[in-house]
């Protein structure tokens, strides 16, 4: 973990915020229908904290590994460009967003989970994981929120980024 000072130094670098999907921007739960359709919820404190980065230029890149539907409209409602679903490796889709966004790993902040996010956690300038994130996760990152996934975790890393930012 990074003391405070070093912590908003970091965050007042970010250009770019990576997300992962269940277990940060919803609570990790899967609800089924009848029909066997999947359906999951979103915090709207979480999509009003994305909105605010778009809105000062930050980018903005969903990396998870389901497939969603849910999570498509979310994102096109919200304005994320960058969505990428379905993915067993995410770094090969991280390294070819640095290139595209002409950042370097330092201007990215990385919010994951669980341990298939440890690959792009360790990489990336700012690591965060939800108070409710696997143990070993937790040990890993730069900062534990003190919220829980879905439940305005990303809220408050956007916040936090911002304030850094001084925006």
């Amino acid at each position: 973990m990074l003391g405070p000072e070093h912590l908003i130094s970091v965050a007042a670098n970010i250009q770019c915020l990576l997300l992962d999907v269940d277990g940060v921007l919803t609570d990790g739960r899967l609800y089924y229908n009848s029909q066997g359709e999947v359906s999951v919820s979103f915090h709207i404190q979480d999509g009003l904290g994305i909105r605010a980065l778009l809105t000062h230029h930050l980018e903005v890149g969903i990396l998870t590994g389901k497939n969603h539907p849910a999570v498509t409209h979310r994102m096109q409602a919200l304005g994320v460009k960058h969505l990428y679903q379905g993915l067993s490796d995410k770094v090969p889709t991280y390294e070819s967003l640095l290139k595209t966004f002409k950042l370097s790993e330092s201007q990215v902040a990385y919010m994951g989970d669980d341990l298939p996010d440890l690959p792009i956690l360790q990489r990336v300038g700012l690591s965060v994981c939800p108070a409710d994130a696997n143990p070993y996760v937790q040990e890993t990152v730069s900062w534990v929120t003190r919220a829980k996934g879905g439940r305005g975790a990303v809220r408050e890393l956007v916040d936090f980024i911002l304030k850094a930012k001084h925006l």
